[in-house]
């Protein structure tokens, strides 16, 4: 059966309903008050707190597409199949339903409503390891519906378990489905997982029974969850007998695109990997600043540093296919125009999206010869004297004179057999300014420590919030958040700096509502209730969906997952402790609380 990526969407969105589920608007890319993540990677992060036992407003059901950044893998994207961004299709159980519904709606929707054969799918389940007893319940099932033992593979914790996302917390077992695409199996230990591409992994549901303690042991959780994920871009491929992602509705007219602009074709597998690289870090670099929250920019800190190195990847390989400076906008136009349908995002963000792009090539392109022929020299010299270590001095030298982040220069330097001094790069680097490297840390989701101090924390940024609003204008949108038990991080929109007596006044806006003690109070209404009442809201929901409405007394009221202190009164205090550009037109505050017991 042939799908394109809407017709696959509005399938599984669709079979989800009619089994109970709400569907709820995806999450924004950029997390919310998350200090571990830059990125959402997976569409349960926004959902932790629900997870962990917090009440969601749409119910124990849910549904969603959401839209996801990975860039651990990003050395491998090139081959037929990993990406940096990616939509995933996902259902949840919070504390209602389990294994059972979960594998045989998988069953039902792989076989009777994508068409795939039962003979085609094989499967994995978790062996057991560390106490944890083989999921016997997951195999029984998978028996019950057809699938024979032979197809039926027990395999260790590395393969078929998830989390805790930290060092404690929700985590258990899962089931991997794997379509046979019929190719012959490389060898007696062939089996899904192998990398040999024999299996296409489609589908996995996790099961999150345990909690890890702090000791390193697992207790049964009192909410057993569902935490489902199934890929569009990979769907969609093997739905339509693609052989590589690249090859299907999503990226076809960028390839095209890229081929079009093209005017050297060096050795065909360097030459298509180009391509592909191209390809993908253009579509996430157009979603990262296509974002409804806005607030990344390319730049040299955090999320913003992982968006310049995929702008100026993605510029390296253009040279190397000889593509003429400026292909950024035309490409940028394509993913706009091929998902504005979906993301309207995209289509309202245009002007933003394709000026940062512009831009960012057009920086890179003043240094980047410069800094090739500055690495062709060291790179040639080392070679002469027999050396293979690139020093951590030349390779910070090439970020702070040419831009080439470490990893392009790790990049250049691997291609001829050279390593780079990282430890020494890290020495230079600490002399000159703290840079964050955290692409791809591992997440909690949202306060997902749920500590006293980081809830204070977070109702903190709702009053801060409103009081930027009260002193600057209505044009001060939260744009980020960040925080940790010690303090909050606040980026909003804002062009200039403020004075000394705007960040006073916003101090004591915020001091005054606490010495008030306004009790803070959540109801559950639509998105266009909330929106009627006054409610800020900062992001984009779908038409009737339930939210939940934070109310700080009569002072805010705000669209929020929370959690949130009972009152105003526990935070004590405010204090802003810094105010500085976070990226253009974004300023950011830091500030601390000094909270009552």
């Amino acid at each position: 059966m042939k799908l394109t990526a809407d017709q696959l969407r509005d399938k599984y969105l669709s079979f989800f309903a009619s089994k109970g589920h709400a569907v709820i608007s995806g999450a924004s890319l950029i997390p919310e008050n998350d200090p571990t993540v830059l990125f959402t990677t997976a569409g349960m992060h926004p959902l932790v707190p629900y997870l962990l036992g917090e009440r969601h407003p749409s119910g124990t059901r849910l549904t969603d597409v959401q839209k996801c950044v990975r860039t651990g893998d990003i050395d491998a994207v090139g081959d037929s199949c990993h990406l940096t961004f990616f939509e995933m299709l996902g259902n949840w159980s919070l504390g209602d339903y389990f294994k059972k519904e979960a594998i045989t709606w998988s069953f039902e929707f792989l076989t009777q409503h994508l068409g795939f054969s039962p003979d085609q799918l094989s499967v994995t389940v978790f062996a057991g390891e560390d106490g944890i007893p083989r999921d016997e319940e997951s195999i029984a099932i998978w028996k019950s519906l057809g699938i024979p033992e032979a197809r039926i593979h027990a395999l260790p914790k590395e393969d078929n378990w998830w989390g805790p996302a930290g060092a404690t917390g929700p985590c258990g077992p899962d089931t991997e489905m794997f379509i046979d695409n019929g190719q012959p199996a490389c060898g007696p230990a062939c089996r899904p997982g192998c990398r040999c591409g024999k299996y296409i992994e489609i589908w996995n549901d996790v099961f999150m029974q345990y909690n890890k303690t702090a000791e390193g042991t697992y207790e049964p959780l009192k909410q057993h969850n569902v935490d489902t994920g199934m890929g569009v871009e990979r769907t969609i491929c093997m739905m339509n007998g693609c052989a590589t992602v690249f090859e299907t509705e999503l990226f076809a007219p960028l390839m095209a695109q890229i081929k079009a602009l093209s005017t050297v074709r060096p050795e065909e597998e360097s030459a298509v990997r180009a391509e592909r690289i191209i390809a993908d870090h253009m579509r996430t670099s157009v979603f990262i600043l296509g974002d409804p929250k806005g607030g990344v920019k390319p730049g040299n800190v955090g999320a913003n540093y992982v968006l310049r190195r995929l702008i100026r990847r993605s510029v390296r390989y253009a040279k190397l296919l000889g593509i003429a400076p400026g292909y950024t906008r035309s490409l940028a136009e394509i993913v706009i125009d091929n998902y504005k349908h979906v993301y309207p995002e995209l289509e309202k963000n245009r002007e933003t999206v394709i000026g940062e792009l512009t831009a960012e090539e057009e920086r890179f392109e003043k240094t980047l010869t410069a800094g090739q022929r500055e690495f062709d020299k060291v790179a040639g010299a080392l070679k002469q004297h027999g050396q293979t270590t690139l020093s951590g001095r030349t390779a910070f030298k090439l970020y702070d004179t040419y831009g080439f982040p470490l990893e392009f220069t790790e990049e250049l330097a691997a291609e001829l057999g050279l390593a780079v001094d990282r430890a020494g790069y890290e020495e230079a680097f600490k002399k000159h300014q703290e840079l964050s490297k955290q692409g791809d840390a591992t997440f909690k989701g949202g306060l997902a420590d749920n500590t006293v101090a980081t809830t204070r924390l977070h109702t903190a940024t709702h009053l801060l919030h409103k009081a930027l609003q009260m002193v600057l204008g209505p044009h001060a949108q939260q744009k980020g958040s960040n925080i940790t038990p010690e303090r909050l991080r606040f980026d909003f929109s804002h062009s200039e700096k403020m004075t000394p007596e705007q960040l006073k006044q916003v101090e004591e806006i915020v001091n005054d509502a606490i010495r008030r003690n306004l009790p803070v109070t959540m109801e559950t209404m639509t998105i266009e209730e909330a929106k009627a009442r006054g409610a800020t809201a900062l992001f984009a929901a779908k038409y009737g969906e339930q939210v939940k409405v934070y109310a700080a007394g009569d002072f805010s009221m705000e669209v929020c997952g929370g959690p949130h202190a009972a009152t105003t009164g526990e935070l004590g205090g405010f204090k802003i402790q810094k105010e500085e550009s976070s990226s253009a037109g974004v300023r950011r505050i830091k500030a601390v609380i000094t909270a009552k017991e």
